[in-house]
């Protein structure tokens, strides 16, 4: 029998380059008037610029501009970044922590999920909760059902993060074992868990996709990025011709507007992105075009001076090289647009600040559901011993809903509220901090002053 052999490969190899030349970050805060430029010099990888973007978006800054070139084997790009009020960065403490994070970003230890700024989970560390991901068809509900399947199994949520798109829907839920407060260990309850919610997931309906329901792996990446993963996998930029004839008759819809073309000179396959401009714009497209496998080498991203409209520009390869197939473009244009619609959240935005407690969130959803509020969208977390809630709710159609969550503010005081913001609006709007999240947590200190009592209705146009 011949014997084949490889030669040895030294796994530090990898890292070799960037140890050689690790990154370099300057931080100009005199070039422009508007915004601090941060520009990153390093090491060319596949993933590099995904890996930079993340840190920007998880630091809460919002990145107005940028210029992105990667030919050869270095990285030289340069961001335009401000703070969630569009303004730039002064405070010293905060530029140190930008150029830390940005050189040290695969070495990041915290008590925070990794790398989601935001995301508490009290003084416990990640490693300290059992992480269920979730696949499954959307309906009104289904938060309801898994919610209250865990609370029946005994255990705590402390954070989870639901997103759905085309009927489709991708979660992450972080809990305990109420009988040890720790992770589930217990291998016959964990199994029992997951069935129970994969049939949930599965409910009646009989789609070719199936449900699915997995626990995560110790060290699991970004779960945002996570998300658009398993909604990948999901294959949620595939929407049935059915679907799409509903979406059209509920109204205008405003649809990305994608191009793929190739350049015969350098060759390149060079994508324009047009769409609403919002925070984490820029990590959406560039996470998704690092997970489908390609290779950006020069991309720009800019704001339309005349209008609320982000102008994206990527020229990129498959990872052997070549330029995109006809049936690739295809597969790039609605993958991108995919990406782009799940964070554009529909329907009111309610924000709830309360005591946490094992079982709230299944009491709140189960709330929705008897009132006939769908839950689009949803991010879960707790910090000591508050649970910071955010929900996007429409009915079972997709129309506002005004009227019946303030029958439900007056209708069940027994939750407890201290305080609730409730905004509707366009989507655009409601995203004008990085995140739901991020934009309570902003002001979070009139909560938890508790300067008022009971909710708060605005309106922004």
């Amino acid at each position: 029998m011949a014997v084949r052999s490889w030669p040895y490969f030294d796994p530090e190899y990898e890292t070799l380059s960037s140890r050689i030349n690790p990154p370099r970050v300057i931080i100009d805060n005199d070039s422009n008037e508007d915004a601090t430029l941060v520009k990153v010099n390093s090491a060319n990888t596949h993933g590099i610029l995904l890996e930079v973007v993340q840190v920007l978006t998880d630091l809460d800054l919002n990145i107005s501009k940028a210029y992105i070139a990667s030919d050869g084997g270095w990285f030289m790009d340069v961001f335009h970044v401000t703070d969630q009020q569009g303004n730039k960065i002064q405070e010293g403490d905060v530029l140190d922590n930008i150029e830390k994070a940005l050189v040290t970003r695969k070495n990041k230890v915290s008590a925070e999920f990794p790398g989601c700024a935001g995301k508490f989970v009290g003084a416990k560390s990640i490693a300290e909760h059992t992480i269920i991901e979730l696949t499954g068809t959307d309906r009104p509900g289904l938060l309801s059902e898994v919610s209250a399947v865990l609370t029946s199994m005994d255990c705590r949520v402390h954070a989870a993060e639901v997103w759905t798109h085309n009927r489709r829907c991708a979660c992450m839920i972080y809990i305990t074992d109420e009988d040890t407060s720790g992770p589930l260990c217990n291998v016959r309850k964990l199994a029992g868990i997951k069935e129970r919610l994969r049939l949930v997931m599965k409910g009646d309906n009989d789609e070719r996709r199936l449900a699915r329901t997995n626990v995560a792996a110790e060290g699991v990446t970004h779960p945002e990025r996570r998300l658009h993963q398993l909604m990948f996998a999901d294959k949620d930029y595939e929407a049935s011709e059915k679907f799409e004839r509903s979406k059209s008759m509920g109204g205008k819809v405003d649809k990305p507007t994608i191009t793929v073309q190739s350049s015969c000179e350098r060759g390149y396959s060079i994508i324009n992105v047009q769409c609403k401009d919002r925070p984490k714009l820029l990590f959406d497209t560039v996470c998704t075009l690092t997970d489908m496998q390609y290779d950006v080498f020069h991309a720009t991203a800019t704001v339309d001076p005349f209008g609320p409209l982000a102008l994206q520009e990527f020229h990129i390869r498959q990872m052997d090289g070549q330029t995109l197939s006809p049936g690739a473009e295809e597969q790039v244009k609605k993958c991108l647009e995919a990406a782009i619609e799940r964070r554009s959240s529909k329907g009111l935005r309610l924000e709830l600040c309360t005591g946490d407690r094992v079982g709230l969130l299944s009491d709140m959803t189960r709330i929705f559901l008897e009132n006939g509020l769908s839950v689009t969208r949803a991010d879960v977390s707790t910090q000591g011993d508050k649970a910071i809630n955010v929900f996007y709710v429409t009915d079972p159609s997709g129309n506002p809903v005004d009227k019946t969550v303030e029958r439900i503010r007056r209708n069940y005081p027994i939750l407890g509220v201290k305080d609730m913001s409730l905004i509707s609006g366009s989507p655009q709007v409601k995203e004008q901090a990085s995140s739901p999240l991020s934009s309570f947590l902003k002001s979070s200190e009139r909560f938890f002053q508790g300067l008022t009592t009971g909710w708060k209705m605005s309106t922004v146009a």
